[in-house]
């Protein structure tokens, strides 16, 4: 379990491997959720340890959302970001993993409660079925509580099975669970290590 308390450079995660190019840098969305502990706390803490392999260039409002599948857990707190990162869908699926471990994640059961959740909504234009890695992400265009945030920094994004961008998605969601917005953009610049 993360020490919040912990200087960020303490962590083996956040060390940044030796040989890797940096000069290819592809555009990523991703999608992060928490409802167990501090949410807030673990959605913060996830966007520095993403930064430690990524640049965070956007970010969205933070959202409350009810649960989906098991509805006996907490509420979600929900929000989006857009990042560069010169890692391949694979080796950023391995470190979004690495993340969700190392705060705290346990294999469990399906939509169980966690501590922190993390999913790669879109990979540039590419299409990724292979290896256990569905890109984009295969309920996507299904989930309210990811349309939302993410339509709010990146609208003209387009799907590139689907065709359309996630701004035309989020219109035509039918999820009928609440997306309520929990707070306005915050500064994240403390915790990304640069201003935003």
């Amino acid at each position: 379990m993360l020490d919040y308390n912990n200087n960020l450079s303490h962590m083996p995660i956040s060390a940044r491997p030796k040989g890797k190019d940096f000069s290819r840098e592809e555009r990523v969305y991703l999608g992060l959720g928490s409802n167990m502990g501090d949410r807030w706390q673990n959605l913060r803490w996830a966007l520095q340890l993403l930064s430690s392999e990524a640049r965070v260039e956007r970010f969205s409002s933070v959202y409350e959302t009810e649960p989906t599948g098991y509805r006996e857990q907490a509420f979600f707190l929900n929000m989006a970001c857009v990042i560069t990162t010169a890692l391949g869908p694979h080796d950023l699926l391995a470190f979004v993993k690495r993340i969700e471990k190392e705060m705290g994640r346990e294999t469990t059961f399906a939509n169980a409660p966690r501590p922190i959740d993390i999913d790669i909504l879109l990979y540039d234009e590419q299409v990724v079925n292979c290896g256990g890695l569905i890109i984009p992400h295969p309920r996507l265009a299904e989930r309210a509580f990811v349309l939302v945030p993410l339509a709010e920094i990146a609208s003209d994004a387009i799907h590139p099975v689907m065709g359309k961008s996630v701004g035309e998605l989020v219109e035509s969601a039918r999820e009928d669970k609440k997306v309520k917005k929990w707070t306005e953009k915050i500064d994240v610049s403390a915790i990304c290590g640069r201003a935003l």
